[in-house]
């Protein structure tokens, strides 16, 4: 019988079921890797759990779900080239110095992402890595992921359209496109897993309409849709992106996703700033994903993301953190708080009137976020749900003051660090501290690579 484990004595249980159930006194109990049974209140506990946590004076989510990311990046924060530059400009600069990334530099960053992530209150990534150089491959990734411990979707991304044929890339980060659709094929029918509480899926994800070509978008839309999988790019960035979409395919963004098959519940678009009424109404009619990266799109530059607008279009919204490049950090908690901040300076409408609450938010952290990645498994507490939680302690410094709500004051207050994360019924981080880690071990190795990479472009 598998292992039983009793989380109890909890402040306040945020349950984000489809009632958005609260419960003081909460507790929850989770066999092996499931969910069984939840409650609060004056109702007692089940007695008989071989493992039993206090979370008295916490905070307790399902855990966050990270839509979009590029965990390489960890390895060139705060490039002095790139610290003040948009999109391409940024690109530009950053292209040279990642093509002296090894597997070793992978698995690393990837470790390194993924800690910072789980500190952050998130179980559930995906990654999208779409440059290639001497020898790394997604697999070197999908090990990472692996020790961690973490659920994660791994996006097979793709350069083929360097500069010479008008790309933004240069040409020695390209692919070929046969190569890259029998890649994407392998590692689909190597790792991906479609059944429920799955610990890994695999997702095609060409990186934007400037670095591949019209044949290999429409290309990996037919072989996701011949294995049942997903579709990732980056799509109507900034202003930029949507003029090369223009000048390049004479379409909007939007235009051109509908037109090779990229739009649907089983596709979603990184940042989408720049969608018009238009490509709102295509996106919402197909219920299309869109993963929105708030920092990231304030770091660059590229504008604010009319979330709630495509929240009342139908569109699938949740949050990413982008690459720790565009963003330098990787919090979870931090993104839902700037994502609730951020809507608030655009002005209202008839269809969204009123400001983004914090409980909103928390929703696009959780709930949206497994809906923009295909799960019903993860997201909310619930019976027979993935045992994915995050437990938060609101006594400390960051929160004093702000008990008359300690739902609201997670993201409201300055954002802190998770007492406890729990993954597919496993205790990665217990009192603040990761239980199979060396994170101070890791991160000097971490730092040896960032240095090496940047000084050897």
């Amino acid at each position: 019988m598998p292992r039983r484990t009793l989380l109890t004595n909890i402040t306040r249980l945020v349950c984000m079921d489809d009632a958005r159930t609260e419960l003081e006194n909460g507790w929850v109990l989770v066999e092996g890797r499931q969910i069984v049974a939840l409650g609060g209140g004056a109702e007692a506990p089940p007695q008989g759990a071989e493992h039993i946590i206090d979370l008295q004076g916490h905070v307790v989510l399902p855990g966050m779900v990270n839509t979009h990311h590029h965990m390489y990046q960890s390895l060139t924060r705060a490039v002095p080239q790139a610290q003040d530059v948009s999109l391409f400009g940024w690109l530009k600069t950053l292209y040279p110095i990642w093509a002296g990334l090894t597997p070793e530099m992978v698995q690393v960053s990837t470790r390194t992402a993924m800690a910072e992530l789980l500190l952050s209150g998130c179980t559930t990534t995906s990654d999208h890595l779409y440059i290639f150089p001497n020898g790394c491959r997604l697999d070197d990734q999908i090990e990472a992921a692996f020790a961690m411990g973490m659920r994660f979707h791994a996006c097979r991304g793709a350069m083929s359209v360097g500069e010479s044929k008008g790309g933004l890339p240069p040409d020695t980060l390209v692919e070929r496109e046969a190569d890259i659709l029998q890649d994407t094929q392998r590692l689909i029918e190597t790792y991906h897993d479609p059944e429920p509480l799955a610990m890994l899926r695999v997702a095609g994800a060409p990186c934007s309409p400037f670095s591949v070509s019209r044949e290999l978008m429409r290309d990996m839309a037919a072989l996701a849709r011949a294995t049942g999988t997903m579709l990732h790019t980056h799509l109507a960035e900034n202003d930029h992106d949507v003029s090369y979409s223009r000048e390049r395919f004479g379409q909007t963004p939007a235009e051109y996703a509908e037109g090779l098959d990229w739009l649907g519940a089983d596709v979603w678009h990184a940042h989408c700033v720049k969608l018009d009424a238009d490509g709102l109404a295509r996106f919402g009619r197909t219920h299309t994903g869109v993963a929105h990266c708030p920092c990231s799109n304030m770091r660059l530059a590229s504008g604010i993301a009319p979330v709630r607008q495509m929240q009342a279009s139908g569109i699938r919204v949740g949050l990413g953190v982008d690459g720790s490049a565009s963003n330098d950090g990787a919090s979870m908690l931090g993104e839902t708080r700037q994502a609730m901040l951020l809507s608030r300076l655009l002005p209202q409408t008839p269809q969204t009137p009123g400001m983004m609450s914090a409980r909103d938010a928390l929703a696009l952290a959780t709930r949206g976020g497994a809906a923009v990645l295909g799960r019903d498994d993860i997201g909310q507490l619930a019976v027979g749900m993935a045992a994915d939680i995050v437990a938060f302690d609101v006594r400390g410094l960051a929160h004093a003051g702000a008990q008359t709500d300690p739902v609201a004051a997670l993201v409201f207050c300055s954002p802190t660090q998770v007492s406890m994360s729990m993954v597919n019924g496993n205790i990665l981080v217990q009192d603040g501290y990761f239980s199979r880690l060396d994170l101070h071990e890791l991160v000097g190795r971490h730092n040896a690579l960032a240095a090496r990479l940047c000084a050897g472009a």
